[in-house]
């Protein structure tokens, strides 16, 4: 693919999907081979002990198109999409979770989005949530405490659908809990944000590595960081330049 222009990177981080990554992969390549004349996928295996590494090595050699990074241990979801980030060769970039409950149908309509310069990044929300009571409820408290502390940005900041161009991400401090705060880092930035109502389904194979023990209490305290960045930012509009070029030239 060296050479080529690239419409889209989708990144997609795994942690023991094996279950998962071959369904949501076949289901990928119908979708963007009728939306995208090039794409790329690049998954990031986030330290899997189960065969997940195995089946995305055999799915690169299989496809070109889809490429991955592994690590040595498990690093987080926000280093995996950060790893992706990286590796990323199109100037838009997608999100979905491995898991298959992020549908990536949504994909296309939220790519066009940003391709027409509406929004620097559109974000999907769960119209309907197919999860259990207990990952709702964390949803709702985390959501509705950060819309309080950080200011509105997206209603549902824990969705992983998402498309955005490059620069969005590319000065966003990087952190652990990183991924469940890129609307707001990149409002901060100046970028405009939309959103769509996204499609979300029901986990079918494997289990899910979130609770609120692991999930909400740590971003509840990240949300404190991330209202002293937005204190602390620096803002500023430039009113008159000399031309540098110029000066160089000289």
């Amino acid at each position: 693919m060296k050479g080529e222009k690239i419409d889209i990177s989708i990144v997609i981080p795994v942690r023991n999907e094996a279950e998962n990554i071959l369904p949501l992969a076949k289901e990928l390549e119908s979708i963007m081979e009728r939306e995208f004349a090039e794409w790329e996928c690049i998954w990031v295996d986030d330290g899997s002990s189960d065969g997940s590494l195995a089946l995305l090595g055999e799915l690169a050699r299989a496809d070109r198109r889809h490429r991955y990074v592994s690590f040595e241990r498990n690093a987080g979801q926000s280093a995996a999409f950060w790893a992706g980030f990286a590796e990323a060769r199109a100037a838009i970039i997608a999100t979905i979770d491995g898991d298959g409950q992020n549908d990536p149908a949504d994909i296309p309509a939220l790519f066009r989005t940003v391709e027409s310069g509406a929004a620097d990044m559109a974000n999907g929300y769960r119209l309907r949530r197919q999860d259990n009571l207990k990952r709702k409820v964390s949803s709702i408290l985390g959501n509705g405490f950060r819309t309080w502390l950080t200011g509105k940005t997206v209603r549902d900041a824990g969705c992983s659908t998402r498309v955005f161009r490059r620069e969005c991400v590319q000065s966003v401090p990087r952190f652990a809990g990183m991924h469940r705060f890129l609307p707001t880092l990149a409002a901060m930035q100046g970028f405009k944000l939309t959103e769509a109502p996204v499609n979300h389904r029901p986990r079918l194979q494997g289990r899910s590595k979130y609770s609120i023990g692991n999930r909400l209490w740590v971003s509840l305290v990240d949300m404190f960081g991330i209202f002293w960045l937005q204190k602390r930012a620096i803002h500023y509009r430039i009113k008159t330049r000399s031309d540098f070029e110029s000066d160089r030239r000289s």
